[in-house]
């Protein structure tokens, strides 16, 4: 009785998509949300051949870019932390100090100075592995990561 095959993904696209991930979680943290405020001043546009009875609402689509868009942003950050949290907790405090920091971190600085005893490379880059492997299953569930694109060559049409 199989309950749960667990996917072998390719360790190389699997860091470059976890690392995107939390480089615009990084972006989202660092980078203020710009509101949009409707211009009150209208100029002169002349129309030429086009739909010049089109209708817009200028206020209710900004209205709706300043409420939204801060909410994504919000709910992206919050769905990286839940992930994060529920990692091992070496795991997630190289996640934490290597990739969530503000000011960025090199490698050998975490498995250095951070880890505490100090690790080599080796048994950094497996626990960066454990935890990105982790997160690319845990993002898949929450439906921001796409796990096909992340399989090992040969594995994906096999059932």
């Amino acid at each position: 009785m199989n309950i749960s095959i667990l996917p072998e993904l390719d360790r190389r696209r699997t860091q470059v998509a976890i690392e995107g991930m939390l480089e615009k979680y990084r972006l989202f943290k660092t980078v203020t949300f710009e509101t949009k405020e409707e211009g009150t001043t209208y100029s002169f546009v002349e129309k030429f051949h086009g739909a010049a009875n089109k209708i817009t609402n200028q206020t209710d689509s900004i209205a709706a870019h300043n409420v939204d868009l801060p909410a994504a942003r919000i709910a992206y950050c919050s769905c990286i932390n839940s992930v994060v949290e529920r990692l091992d907790p070496r795991e997630q405090q190289l996640i934490r100090e290597r990739y969530l920091r503000r000011d960025e971190m090199y490698d050998y600085t975490i498995y250095n100075h951070v880890f505490d005893p100090p690790v080599s490379k080796d048994t950094y880059v497996k626990i960066r592995s454990r935890a990105f492997y982790k997160m690319a299953l845990a993002f898949m569930d929450l439906n921001l990561l796409s796990i096909p694109s992340l399989l090992k060559e040969g594995t994906g049409s096999k059932q």
